[in-house]
């Protein structure tokens, strides 16, 4: 057992013994509030120490502990690091794998699919996963450690109180935006990245302990000397016109195509490796070797981009067209080869950087064309922040904030909104996923959004079909099988043939007529059943059955084994389905309105 495994254990058996202490946080939501401030804390914490922990592997291997900030590599070594830290990656990954199989779940995907339920071991080695990538130069950042871990704990201390799925769920998204805020110093970005991105929706039931723990994340975060560096750093006051709205609207259009190519980019790089034949621990390795080599070309492919977005876009003097497309295309290939090739992290840090190069370089190409058609190249590059990340990551309303909160600009947010949205709306038509969605959709996954669609996939056939359906001989004569099976006894029985396979479903009134016609007595009651090629099998989640009865316009169905051996398990029929499936969206609905706390009070 573990270390974590038995501070969990002692603490676990420690409430067992303060069962009041459950029954507070259970059925009050003030419990749940408190709850949601000790995740949001905790997440303020891990912010800092993975924060720390990424600047100290920057310098052991670069000297430096913004990394981004090189103005140069000083040699081959440096460009060799993204290589080793593949190579540690890679290694390591063998030996978790032979540990622990099970792929590890994200807090988008335990939301989603798993009640919130996330393991805080497998959160941990993530977390120690990215920090090794971003802090030997993958171009990856470390947003996803941060809620990866935030969310973690968050989960772990909600089995630990014994929570309610849809209070498992809220307690996620606390972490997550508790860490968030504390990254970027900005509450209303954390508490909206949770929304839209960790639980998929917004209510105002969920309002007060989502905030609760973004304030609580960016607290303990300032007192842990991490100021949200994020802020403050580019904050001045645009000066838009109505002229303006056309070319941010045909800049956000760039940014979502350039977004989708990113995403797509990301796929065929992992479809290069695996076409490659090369062992999955290597991959890293080759990956940073390629990522090291960019370097040279220009430092700011290492690590996030965090610090190289401020001095190529905001700092003393604007940078040339040519040094920002050299960044632009050397970034977004080192970003498709870091995550193509193996190494954790996310896009978030990045997908900031790409986009703010987009929007400079925007205004530049304009600049071209006219310079009375060019707005502020400081409103192009944060346009072009928010509009790529919306792209990458999702969440116009988050991205929103983040302008407000970082510029302090009221009319340039609500512009960014309107991208935003539109921005939004082109990638959910053209392409259908955001980043996480699309890996999660790439190993097999069906999500698009982190709503509670998991009591979906728990609702399956075998739970919800009758198990006393009899049957008969398909051969049986008709007249010996109403004798057998007089009205009022079933209303359904399964037809099988000789060597007992599913043969059809006989409704007992259709028998019952067919015996009254001259010589039909004598006729196999086979003739009358229904439905001979229409089952369900047992994995079936209600969603799927639901759709079978529609396609065979059936109100019963014969639950066999599989389509081969065609063994019959049970009976479910189509208005047993409605009702569990009506009952299941009404428990959700009270969830999220917060009549569920209501009823408990």
């Amino acid at each position: 057992m573990t270390i974590v495994e038995r501070a969990s254990s002692k603490i676990s058996l420690a409430l067992q013994d303060a069962a009041w202490l459950r029954a507070l946080v259970r059925r009050g939501e003030f419990g749940l509030i408190g709850l949601a401030l000790l995740a949001g804390m905790a997440a303020g914490g891990f912010v800092a120490v993975i924060s720390s922990a990424s600047a100290a592997v920057h310098y052991l291997a670069f000297g430096h502990h913004q990394l981004s900030n090189l103005a140069a590599l000083e040699g081959p070594a440096q460009a060799l690091a993204p290589a080793v830290g593949g190579l540690v990656l890679g290694l390591s990954g063998l030996l978790i794998l032979g540990r622990r199989p099970r792929r590890p779940v994200d807090p988008i995907e335990a939301n989603a699919l798993h009640g919130g339920r996330m393991s805080i071991r497998d959160s941990l080695v993530i977390s120690v996963q990215t920090v090794i990538s971003n802090g030997f130069g993958a171009s990856v950042g470390l947003e996803a450690a941060y809620t990866q871990m935030s969310s973690g704990f968050a989960s772990w201390l909600g089995c630990v109180f014994r929570l309610r799925r849809a209070d498992m769920r809220m307690l996620v998204a606390c972490g997550s935006a508790g860490a968030i805020a504390a990254a970027f110093g900005a509450p209303l970005t954390g508490a909206f990245y949770a929304f839209e991105l960790i639980l998929g929706t917004y209510t105002p039931f969920a309002l007060a302990p989502v905030g609760v723990a973004a304030i609580g994340g960016i607290l303990v975060s300032r007192w842990l000397g991490l100021t949200g560096a994020f802020m403050g750093k580019v904050a001045a006051a645009s000066t838009l016109t109505e002229a303006d709205l056309l070319p941010l609207l045909i800049l956000g259009i760039i940014c979502a195509a350039f977004g989708i190519a990113i995403m797509r980019s990301v796929k065929l790089v992992e479809s290069l490796f695996s076409w490659s034949g090369l062992p999955s621990a290597v991959r890293p390795a080759i990956g940073g070797l390629i990522v090291g080599g960019l370097a040279f070309g220009a430092p700011q492919a290492l690590g996030s981009g965090h610090s190289a977005l401020f001095d190529l876009l905001f700092g003393a003097g604007p940078p040339a067209a040519g040094v920002i497309m050299a960044a632009l295309v050397l970034k977004s290939v080192a970003s498709a080869i870091s995550i193509g090739s193996g190494f954790r992290g996310g896009l978030f840090f990045a997908s900031l950087f790409l986009g703010g190069l987009t929007g400079r370089l925007y205004a530049h190409g304009l600049g071209l064309i006219g310079p009375a058609l060019v707005p502020d190249a400081w409103v192009c590059a944060v346009v072009g922040m928010a509009a790529f990340a919306v792209a990458i990551v999702g969440g116009p309303m988050t991205m929103s904030f983040l302008a407000l909160e970082t510029t302090g600009d009221v009319p340039l947010s609500l512009m960014l909104l309107g991208v935003s949205t539109i921005v939004s709306v082109i990638v959910r038509r053209a392409f259908g996923y955001s980043f996480a969605t699309w890996r999660l959709h790439l190993r097999g996954e069906s999500i698009r959004s982190a709503q509670d669609v998991g009591w979906i996939r728990d609702l399956t056939v075998a739970g919800l079909m009758r198990t006393d359906l009899a049957s008969a001989p398909a051969d049986l004569p008709i007249a010996e099988f109403v004798a057998r099976f007089p009205l009022g006894s079933a209303q359904w029985v399964a037809a099988v043939d000789p060597s007992g396979r599913y043969a059809g479903l006989i409704f007992l009134p259709d028998a019952h007529l067919a015996d009254r016609e001259a010589d039909a007595g004598r006729a196999a009651v086979a003739q009358v059943a229904r439905f001979p090629d229409r089952t369900l099998t047992p994995d079936m989640n209600i969603m799927a059955a639901a759709q079978a009865f529609e396609n065979s316009e059936a109100e019963a169905l014969a639950v066999v084994d599989n389509d081969d051996d065609r063994r019959v398990l049970g009976l479910l029929t189509e208005a047993h389905v409605l009702r569990r499936y009506t009952e299941e969206l009404d428990k959700a609905r009270r969830n999220l309105s917060g009549e569920a706390w209501a009823a408990d009070a």
